[in-house]
């Protein structure tokens, strides 16, 4: 009686597992190229304010900033902005502000 009980138990507790497992997180990746030649992958996931960057060859978080239109984030001298027309543009290394398009 004992091992029955142990498999029904076993078998609820994987079934209920199952049933209340959380779905991903929906998730953007785009990859832009920048007039400058320089080219980075950004992503955005549902539930995070955040932008994930991948430049140089180095990811970087940064923080969403305010602004008055479209969408703007920085952290260690990155600044990405995201027009709300779709207009790119971002800032690193020092370099000039660039206009970028998704590639």
């Amino acid at each position: 009686m004992g091992r029955h009980k142990a498999i029904v138990l076993a078998i609820t507790m994987l079934s209920a597992g199952i049933l209340h497992s959380r779905p991903a997180d929906a998730q953007t990746f785009q990859t832009y190229r920048c007039a400058d030649g320089t080219q980075f992958i950004v992503g955005f996931y549902d539930g995070d304010k955040r932008a994930f960057l991948q430049i140089d060859g180095e990811p970087v978080t940064l923080a969403k900033r305010l602004t008055v239109s479209g969408a703007r984030y920085s952290r260690a001298g990155i600044t990405l902005t995201i027009g709300r027309t779709g207009t790119t543009t971002i800032r690193h290394l020092k370099r000039p502000v660039t206009a970028c398009a998704v590639i």
